[in-house]
């Protein structure tokens, strides 16, 4: 696996970013990406799932657990696509760099029981209008990078 980060989003000038290393996936079902849409009301948005890696978790474990979570998902990372550093602001205006390795995800099934996260839902959309929803600029990255990967038979 290659080390590069690529970077994205656009720093403000003066702030300081909280680095969070991070996982994110992308799983498929039927031709479809797994996103969330997180409930923010007039501020919602779409998301790969994933997040912040906690304690002494592995990208993998933590994409497990944050695809649970958030999804209802099992899901096991099966390769890692790439690195890449997202700055953005939370939407409670805090400063982050998401430090994330994006996966490639199997389903292994699902479980209600395992979601824990009420304001994300599980949606599934073509990877085109997963593409253009996705609020981070790294997801449509990954998404993209996916997508020809499928096309080329590279996946």
């Amino acid at each position: 696996m290659d080390a590069t980060i690529l970077a994205f989003g656009q720093p403000e000038p003066g702030v300081a970013y909280r680095d969070r290393p991070c996982a994110f996936g992308i799983a498929v079902q039927q031709g479809k990406i797994a996103c969330v849409r997180v409930d923010r009301g007039d501020r919602s948005y779409f998301d790969l799932p994933g997040g912040a890696i906690d304690g002494v978790e592995t990208e993998s474990e933590a994409l497990a657990r944050e695809f649970m979570e958030e999804t209802g998902l099992e899901v096991r990372g099966t390769a890692c696509i790439g690195r890449t550093a997202q700055v953005f602001r939370r939407s409670t205006g805090e400063p982050l760099r998401n430090l994330s390795g994006v996966w490639t995800a199997e389903v292994l099934g699902y479980s209600l029981a395992g979601k824990i996260e009420d304001d994300h839902e599980l949606v599934w959309l073509e990877p085109l209008t997963a593409l253009s929803s996705v609020r981070h600029e790294a997801h449509a990255w990954a998404i993209t990078l996916w997508l020809r990967s499928q096309q080329t038979g590279l996946a």
